[in-house]
């Protein structure tokens, strides 16, 4: 059975030292029960992969505050205070990439691949310690798969297979992470019955899901509340 009754029970085997993909592009679409959920169990020496970490010592941020982790893995560490401290501090690892650098690596773990060369970062610091190669007369850098132990994601409409639809941009790169992970842990707004779903309506099959249940309680960040001026 994939239906778990909560991120408890979903999450019963993360154990320290593992390597994590988390899905969400600052603090939208972030697993949050998932998350909570880390924090509670205090598992220690993370490997976290996602585009920022959380923000603001919301959403990924918490595990930071509480030094659970040791390495990030992502794209964007700006207005991440908790992040930005402990890296100058030398007090964690961080590996940057260049956005679509991060989520094409993630989508060569999933399919299998040993790695892709591309034009991005040639003649940077992303460029220091890699191969490179020139193609048609152009100089391409190899870029290695991203792989994890867990994915954590959410999606909003899931069935009990693990079948899902996201939210807009709160898609982001959690399909690709399903895809790259040996775990995967879905928590959804709505979990519906298998067939509720019309097949093209699926943005993930569940053939990608290993773990699924109905996430609670909400809190949707916002991570800059924008208002129009009035004399606009």
């Amino acid at each position: 059975m994939k239906v778990f009754a909560s991120a408890q029970d979903a999450l019963f085997d993360v154990t320290d030292g593992v390597s994590i993909m988390s899905g969400g592009f600052g603090l939208c679409g972030n697993a949050e029960n998932c998350i909570a959920e880390l924090v509670r169990k205090r598992v220690r020496n993370l490997t976290v992969i996602s585009n920022n970490c959380g923000n603001n010592g919301l959403g990924l941020a918490a595990l930071l505050k509480d030094g659970q982790v040791r390495k990030v893995i992502g794209s964007f560490i700006g207005g991440n205070p908790d992040l930005q401290e402990q890296m100058l501090a030398g007090k964690i690892e961080v590996e940057l990439n260049p956005q679509g650098t991060l989520a094409e690596r993630i989508r060569a773990g999933g399919a299998g691949l040993g790695g892709f060369f591309t034009p991005t970062g040639v003649g940077t610091v992303v460029a220091q310690g890699k191969e490179t190669r020139v193609i048609d007369g152009k100089t391409y850098l190899f870029e290695t798969p991203l792989r994890a132990d867990y994915a954590i994601l959410r999606a909003h409409i899931g069935d009990e297979y693990g079948n899902l639809r996201f939210y807009k941009t709160a898609r982001n790169f959690s399909p690709l992470m399903a895809t790259a992970a040996k775990i995967t842990v879905v928590e959804v707004e709505k979990l519906v019955p298998i067939g509720a779903l019309d097949p093209d309506d699926v943005h993930l099959p569940g053939i990608y899901v290993n773990r699924i249940f109905q996430g609670q309680h909400y809190q949707n960040w916002i991570e800059n509340r924008t208002v129009r001026n009035r004399n606009e």
